[in-house]
Formats: C-alpha cells, sequence, structure tokens
C-alpha cells in the first residue's frame, strides 16, 4: 500500500504556523494554509520560509 500521507502548514489564530498531517488538516477551522507536502522536512522547510516572509509568527 502506497505511503499517502502528507502535510500541511496551518496559521493558527495567534499567528503562529503548525505543521499537520493530512489526516489533521481536515478538522483545522483556519484561514490560511499551505500544502499538501511530499514529507514533513519539505513542510519545515517551508514553514521557516513564511516565517521570513512575515505570514508566520516564531514559535
Amino acid at each position: 500500500m502506497p505511503d499517502t500521507q502528507k502535510w500541511y502548514i496551518v496559521k493558527q489564530k495567534n499567528g503562529q504556523c503548525e505543521i499537520v498531517k493530512n489526516t489533521q488538516v481536515e478538522d483545522e477551522e483556519e484561514s490560511e494554509r499551505w500544502g499538501p507536502f511530499e514529507s514533513q522536512q519539505d513542510a519545515i522547510a517551508r514553514r521557516v520560509g513564511l516565517i521570513r516572509a512575515g505570514k508566520c509568527q516564531p514559535a
């Protein structure tokens, strides 16, 4: 069975961005999200870029 797990970045109400699995993203009611990403490492790298661009607050 192929691995269908994807990763998303979801912006929280406090401005921080959280990396979540595709199984969790349906439960999120946040306004901004980015993805899907093939790996958690790709999502982390993108989150760093979003922080540098001022779209997310650092944790």
